[in-house]
């Protein structure tokens, strides 16, 4: 019978410390992928499935100690065009899930921001709404999602990759998401988003001025436009990525759940946690039973 499974290691400790052990069992065996960290089981016998054998091992008074590794945490990708609300509901899936957010538009906007040779660049590509060239931005990304924060975790990239080489060198890289989330939103509405969208340089908040305005007039007085967050720029920025978002979808096809996101962000939430629990429902089956 097919299942999911993965290895674990054993240990075998004699139950007579004044008698050595004179049986080996073999080091792995294979159970159902489980969150549990350690399994403990006496036997005076041990099964070992292997494929289409069984291989017993007489073994009396023994105790195996089965430590067997975490379930791994899932790798999310979520996409759309600018202003689609990947920041509101990235934060949102954070506070819930704790998986590592990594804004690929937030690594290049430091390097701007730092005034390397990089981000200025990236700064010349951004002011024309094009793309910033991969091999920029796909270094970048590859360092953190190496980072052992990602790592142990899960990540969830937003906003990259933005295209089929983009795509490739993550996959080149061994980097494979478990789930692509696709925000939907209609033109027009996304240009609404970004002509009134202002952020607060001391916090970082991002705020709109008609769907989510300041709580202080102290706050509006100090907002900023993003040099890109005009109708013309946005307006380029929506043509790159309609070019280049079906070669992406056609790579992650089998993975990719379509989100209406021009509902609100509640439900718009509503319609990812529900992708993510069944997801992980699926990395949590029980502790498979080891046949005596």
């Amino acid at each position: 019978m097919a299942c999911n499974c993965y290895p674990v290691n054993f240990t075998a400790v004699s139950s007579n410390p004044n008698r050595s052990l004179t049986c080996s069992p073999k080091k792995h065996t294979f159970i159902s992928r489980s969150s549990a960290s350690s399994s403990t089981v006496r036997f005076s016998s041990l099964y070992i499935n292997r494929k289409i054998s069984r291989t017993r091992f007489n073994a009396p008074n023994l105790q195996v100690v089965a430590s067997a590794n975490k379930a791994e945490p899932l790798k999310v990708m979520i996409s759309g065009a600018p202003a689609s609300g990947k920041g509101t509901q990235c934060e949102l899936i954070r506070r819930k899930y704790d998986f590592v957010h990594i804004a690929a538009g937030d690594l290049l906007r430091a390097e701007v921001a730092a005034g390397t040779e990089n981000g200025r660049r990236a700064k010349e590509c951004m002011e024309k709404g094009q793309l910033v060239p991969d091999e920029i931005v796909v270094m970048m990304v590859k360092e953190r999602l190496l980072l052992p924060d990602s790592q142990e975790k899960g990540w969830l990239l937003d906003g990259y990759p933005r295209s089929s080489s983009q795509a490739n060198a993550l996959k080149e890289f061994g980097f494979q998401p478990d789930l692509f989330i696709l925000l939907e939103v209609p033109e027009e509405i996304l240009v609404d988003r970004v002509v009134g969208r202002r952020l607060d340089p001391v916090t970082g908040k991002i705020y709109h001025l008609k769907y989510s305005p300041p709580e202080t007039q102290e706050i509006a007085a100090r907002l900023t436009q993003r040099f890109d967050d005009t109708e013309e720029k946005v307006k380029l920025r929506l043509l790159t990525h309609n070019k280049n978002v079906e070669a992406v979808l056609s790579m992650y096809e089998d993975i990719t759940v379509k989100v209406d996101g021009s509902l609100c962000k509640e439900d718009v939430f509503a319609q990812i946690d529900s992708a993510l629990r069944a997801l992980r429902k699926q990395g949590q089956t029980p502790l498979g039973s080891l046949a005596a």
